[in-house]
């Protein structure tokens, strides 16, 4: 453990490092429904009729199929190479 002990002191520190700034802002930011304003006509007159935020299972659904249609792209590219042997460095 002593000769991967700054390894892991490293690690733990790029941890924190990423993950505090992330969490800072949340105890000062405030619930946006208690605000009236927020709930209220737009500048143009109308009500809002519906939530304009997009529910997380759809944001969900197209970032793994376009992650997944990537790669599969990024696959099918890599075996054309490796079948005509375009990467070997002879």
């Amino acid at each position: 453990m002593s000769e991967f002990a700054h390894i892991c002191i490293y690690l733990v520190i790029s941890l924190l490092v990423s993950l505090i700034p992330l969490n800072v802002p949340f105890p000062f930011a405030s619930n946006s429904s208690t605000y009236p304003e927020k709930l209220s006509a737009h500048e143009c007159g109308f009500a809002a009729s519906s939530d304009a935020r997009i529910p997380p299972n759809k944001i969900v659904l197209f970032g793994f199929s376009s992650t997944m249609t990537f790669l599969l792209i990024l696959t099918i590219g890599f075996l054309h190479e490796w079948k005509t042997g375009a990467s070997d460095w002879e």
